[in-house]
């Protein structure tokens, strides 16, 4: 494990700014006000020179806008001397980079060696020792919230401990911001990545921000996760940007992000193909500032960089300048939306005013009045239950205790396939599974004539939110 001391803060931020290169800040407005959507893979690797390698083959072949650093399970749960045995033993075992470990300097070569801003990708409930060396390494993107990088994932970490770490790390951007270096901090609103209701994935995302910015960050990208139904995905994209101007503060830079889907992955290349450029087209349909890209690889597990460079490529052409051209339902578009933001309103509404945010969000969790569905966390009640609507749009069967008006409720019953209404639980878990596996091909429509091959690490990324150890 890198020894060294952090450098002090003020070599950290010289540092950031003498580099020849924008900030991911930067390059998050610059899309937007050219109506494009920013390209970012997901990659992560165990060794210095095999990151490096990778990232420089990811920029050569694709020439991404954002590059991820993944970061390791140990180092996302401060098991350190765990991330150190790993990287001294079997490195291309990792799956992730443990940045802590290889320490700020190297952290500095990988971000000088590409002209891409690089963001810290983690999953960390506690990330106080990350977030510094994120810093000293020149990085100028930190995703994660003290709700959704604890909740989705970890069994038993109290949500008032990462609560208040996260509420540390925003101060530290606030103050970054001040000295003229500005920190985006993507807020993780695909959770468990399996049917996410539009409506809990923006709350919780509202919610951070509201912290965040209270705390002084001064940009924010709000993620949501590609559910499949292209209304209603263009719709919570669209919400994201009303949202912002209703809860936060007008002088922060709020960018809507889409993480392309993050459920089963199809194994076909032709399907596989389909939802990777659907997603992109949605994030250009529904103003994302940004798209975090998948790969035909997704179904068979870690991709390889030649399927990434694929994936980004693909993903870019939802930028040609026919899109413009497509055209959807814009009378069904403001309805669904108008809906998400009802619902959001509903379960945001109650929790803002109170007089410690935290406080009222730990507590909403514990009434059960906030939720995360598929929680692995026994600090989540995760009562609600959603499931797909005859369109593919993800409703709620059984909305647990969350505090929707009759109104809402019943809208969303009239959404139901009545399929619903009449199942034997045992039907209603096999309709559930089916859900799940939405975009999986049935058996004997798939091809295996892309699946990744064992190869050396320098040409595998791992996917930042779907290998985690907690």
């Amino acid at each position: 494990m890198d020894t060294d001391e952090l450098p002090s803060a003020a070599d950290s931020i010289g540092f950031i700014k003498g580099l020849d290169k924008p900030t991911v800040s930067d390059v998050l407005r610059a899309a937007q006000a050219q109506g494009l959507v920013a390209v970012q893979p997901r990659c992560g690797v165990g060794g210095h020179e095999q990151m490096r390698a990778l990232l420089l083959a990811l920029e050569e072949g694709a020439h991404p806008d954002i590059l991820s650093l993944t970061i390791d399970s140990y180092t996302r749960l401060n098991q350190f001397d765990r991330a150190l045995s790993s990287l001294s033993n079997a490195p291309e075992e990792m799956n992730g980079y443990p940045l802590v470990t290889h320490g700020w300097r190297r952290g500095r070569d990988l971000n000088q060696a590409v002209s891409a801003p690089l963001e810290v990708r983690h999953g960390s409930p506690l990330p106080h020792r990350l977030f510094e060396t994120t810093i000293a390494s020149g990085i100028t993107s930190f995703e994660g919230g003290g709700i959704s990088y604890n909740l989705p994932y970890c069994k038993d970490v109290p949500l008032a401990a990462s609560l208040d770490a996260y509420a540390e790390i925003d101060a530290r951007c606030g103050e970054l911001a001040q000295a003229g270096v500005v920190v985006d901090r993507e807020l993780f609103g695909s959770l468990t990545g399996v049917l996410v209701p539009p409506s809990v994935s923006l709350a919780i995302s509202v919610l951070e921000a509201v912290m965040a910015t209270r705390a002084g960050v001064t940009c924010v990208s709000i993620a949501y996760p590609q559910a499949g139904n292209l209304v209603q995905d263009v719709a919570a994209l669209r919400a994201i940007r009303s949202l912002a101007s209703r809860y936060l503060p007008s002088s922060v830079d709020v960018h809507p992000v889409l993480h392309e889907f993050m459920g089963v992955f199809p194994k076909s290349r032709a399907r596989a193909e389909q939802l990777i450029f659907a997603g992109a087209l949605t994030a250009r349909l529904g103003g994302a500032a940004k798209v975090v890209t998948k790969t035909i690889q997704e179904g068979y597990g870690i991709p390889d960089a030649s399927a990434n460079v694929h994936g980004m490529r693909l993903a870019r052409i939802a930028n040609a300048p026919f899109v413009r051209a497509i055209r959807l339902d814009e009378d069904a578009l403001e309805e669904e939306q108008h809906w998400i933001e009802r619902e959001v309103d509903e379960i945001v509404g109650p929790l803002l005013g109170a007089a410690n945010l935290p406080l009222a969000i730990s507590s909403a969790f514990e009434r059960g009045s906030l939720d995360v569905p598929f929680s692995a966390s026994r600090h989540a009640r995760s009562n609600v239950m959603p499931c797909r609507d005859r369109a593919g749009a993800v409703r709620y069967l059984d909305a647990g205790g969350l505090p929707f008006s009759e109104d809402v409720m019943r809208r969303n019953r009239s959404l139901l396939d009545d399929r619903w209404l009449t199942v034997t639980d045992h039907d209603r878990m096999r309709l559930l599974m089916a859900d799940i596996n939405y975009f999986l091909e049935p058996p004997g429509e798939q091809d295996f004539d892309f699946a990744p091959t064992v190869v050396d690490s320098a040409t595998q990324g791992a996917d930042p939110e779907e290998t985690y150890a907690a």
